[in-house]
Parts: C-alpha cells; sequence; structure tokens
C-alpha cells in the first residue's frame, strides 16, 4: 500500500479543518455541558459535501470510500469538535444500506444520509447480550406483510437525532449450529410502538444515549434490509468501517489534546522557564505524540484495506486498539500538563477525557480486541 496523501485527500483534510477550526473546542464544551447535539458543524460538513463522503454519488454522497471519511472524521476531531455520530450514520448504516439495501431504501435513505439532512443510528447492544451477538433476543416475527419488532437494546447513541434505526434481531435459529438468525431492519424513529427513555451516562458528551423499547412494532416488509437471516454478515460489513472511523476519531481527540498541552507547556513560565524545559513534561508528551502516529498510521492502514476489498478486521480491530490508548493518553497527559486548569471548563479538556474513555469501551472494548488478536492473528485457542 502507497502510505502517501495524494493531492485530494490532503485538499479534503485542510477544507474540513478549515470548516471545523471556527467551532473548536468551546463550542464542543458548551454542547458537551448542555448534552445537546453538535447540528451546526455537522451541518456546515453537510453542506460541503463531507458528511456522506464515502456514499454512493448516484445518492448524493462524494463516491469515496472509508479513507476519505476517515479523513473527515480526524480533521473535525482534530478541530476540537469529535463527531461520534459520523461512526453510526455514516460509517455503519450508509455502508450497510448501500452495500445490501434494495434499490427503494436506497432511494429513500442514501439522499439523506449523504446531505446531512436526516441520521440513522445503530441498535445492535442489549442488557444480557454484551459483545456477544449470538444472544440476541430482540425478535422479528412476520405478520402477515409486516413485521413485528419486539425486545430491548441499548446504550444507542443520538436516537433523539435520528430519522430512523438500524435495528438488529433475530428472525430464526440455525438449526445446525443453535445460533440466532439475525436480520437487519430500518426503523422510522416515529414508528408505534418503538420507545425510547434516556440513560444518563456520566461522560459529559453531546450525543445522548438511550435504552429503546420494542412492543410489537409493526414495520412494513421493505423494512427489511438484504435477505431474511443475512444480518451477521451485514453486521459486520459495517463494523469494520465503524471501528476504522472510531480510531480515526481518537487520533483526532489525541492530536487537539496535544496541541493544547504542547502550546500550554511552551507558554507557561515557573521558575522563569517554561514547564515544557522539563523533561517530566516534555517526555510524556513525546511518547503521546509518537504513540498518535503509530495510531495514524495503523488507522490509514485499515482503511486503505477495508477500500480495496481486502480482509480488513485484524487491522481495523488493531487501529481501534491503537487509537483508543493513543487519545486516552494524550488526554490525560494535557490535563496533566495544564495542572489544576486541566479540569477547568475554560480548557475543554475534561470532556475530550470523557469521550476517549468511551472510546476504549466502545464500539468494542479492549479486551475483545486482545482475544480476536490472540485468536485469529496469534493462532491462540479462542479464550471466549
Amino acid at each position: 500500500m502507497d502510505f502517501g496523501e495524494d493531492a485530494e485527500l490532503r485538499a479534503l483534510r485542510e477544507t474540513v479543518a478549515a470548516i471545523s477550526k471556527p467551532f473548536g473546542g468551546a463550542y464542543y464544551t458548551e454542547r458537551s455541558e448542555a448534552r445537546k447535539p453538535t447540528s451546526e458543524i455537522w451541518a456546515a460538513l453537510a453542506e460541503a459535501g463531507f458528511i456522506g463522503v464515502n456514499l454512493p454519488e448516484e445518492y448524493g454522497g462524494g463516491g469515496g470510500g472509508i479513507v476519505e471519511l476517515a479523513a473527515v472524521t480526524e480533521e473535525s476531531a482534530a478541530a476540537g469538535c469529535p463527531l461520534l455520530l459520523l461512526l453510526v450514520s455514516s460509517a455503519i448504516s450508509g455502508e450497510v444500506i448501500a452495500r445490501f439495501g434494495s434499490a427503494d431504501q436506497k432511494q429513500r435513505w442514501l439522499p439523506g444520509l449523504s446531505s446531512g439532512a436526516h441520521k440513522i443510528v445503530f441498535a445492535i447492544t442489549e442488557p444480557d447480550a454484551g459483545s456477544n451477538t449470538h444472544r440476541i433476543s430482540t425478535r422479528a416475527v412476520r405478520d402477515g406483510d409486516d413485521w413485528l419488532l419486539t425486545g430491548q437494546k441499548y446504550y444507542i447513541s443520538g436516537f433523539d437525532d435520528a430519522a430512523a434505526v438500524l435495528v438488529v434481531a433475530r428472525t430464526g435459529t440455525d438449526e445446525a449450529s443453535g445460533r440466532a438468525r439475525l436480520s437487519l431492519f430500518v426503523v422510522p424513529t416515529d414508528t408505534p410502538g418503538l420507545t425510547a427513555h434516556p440513560l444518563p451516562v456520566a461522560a459529559q458528551i453531546p450525543e445522548r444515549q438511550f435504552t429503546l423499547f420494542f412492543d410489537s412494532a409493526r414495520v412494513a416488509s421493505d423494512a427489511l434490509v438484504g435477505d431474511e437471516g443475512d444480518g451477521f454478515r451485514q453486521v459486520f460489513h459495517g463494523l469494520n468501517p465503524e471501528r476504522i472511523t472510531g480510531a480515526a476519531l481518537c487520533v483526532g481527540i489525541a492530536r487537539y489534546a496535544l496541541g493544547k498541552a504542547v502550546d500550554y507547556a511552551r507558554n507557561r513560565q515557573v521558575w522563569d522557564q517554561p514547564i515544557g524545559t522539563y523533561q517530566g513534561i516534555s517526555h510524556p508528551l513525546a511518547k503521546a505524540k509518537i504513540e498518535t502516529d503509530l495510531a495514524a498510521l495503523m488507522t490509514h492502514k485499515a482503511a486503505w484495506t477495508h477500500d480495496h476489498g481486502l480482509p480488513a478486521g485484524e487491522p481495523s480491530n488493531i487501529a481501534k486498539y491503537a487509537a483508543a490508548e493513543a487519545a486516552l493518553a494524550a488526554v490525560d497527559q494535557a490535563i496533566q500538563t495544564h495542572g489544576g486548569n486541566g479540569m477547568s471548563v475554560e480548557y475543554g479538556l475534561v470532556p475530550l477525557w470523557g469521550l476517549a474513555r468511551t472510546l476504549r469501551i466502545a464500539p468494542v472494548n479492549r479486551e475483545m480486541i486482545l482475544n480476536y488478536v490472540a485468536q485469529h492473528s496469534l493462532g491462540l485457542p479462542r479464550s471466549y
């Protein structure tokens, strides 16, 4: 692969950075405290055509791939405005519908995703399933030409800001293995029988979390994405882009935090010299810089691999792991560099710490990534 970026990708990065910079960390901090969506920067990037940069041109998208979407995700985060819903709406829902959706589904949903006019969030997590997708209990059963969905999902990001939710549901059981047969459904958020309750979380981020309840929620037959029972394959087509863009988000967070820390270390003087003079400050920041650059390289490799149709599971998982670790370390060191000011609302670092810490757990936690690498990369016995 070519690690260089062509002029078009560099121009994309520069333009996204220029659009995002006027919003910056102060805007993100204010929205985080208020738990309000970052609608203005989303609209500004959408107007420039960047929210759907990875979606097909015939539906208003940019015709690019995950390389381009990762660049948008990273640069907006590096300007101080990490957009979590890019991982969900553009990376997962957009990719799945573009790949597996019917012609009618593509026509109904992709233009709005491309323009940023609406979002489609993703619902797979359940209280009793965790990382074990085969234990999903939300069911979809046929009722004439319709489907009835019954069950519960939780930790669903941005449901209050979405037009629809892409739901993973059980539609049967595989007789040979006993595992669930899964299917995907695009469910409008105003569907009767679907209710949402806010899920309080301590992390101070703009995107609110919700528990969803499906009480025989009725959807038409055209809500089914692709073939019945093909949901497991469809989900994993979306999960690699989610992990790659999640890694890009983390790289952007790390870059922003490092920039703030370095600026403070250059200008904050104690005993008549900048605190960046001292190795106790400079070495941890240098280490964070190295870890961030390594994570960025792995993220680029994962995106390139996915876009070229190559097996992307390993690089996507490694990129997510490396970038989440780098982001959390960078933000933590930025807080430490600022001393007491690191906890001040004025400097806007604590909301980034909350998001970075969350991304170490989700959308896949570091322990499951280690399990994956141990089993699939090293050939060790499965441990779970």
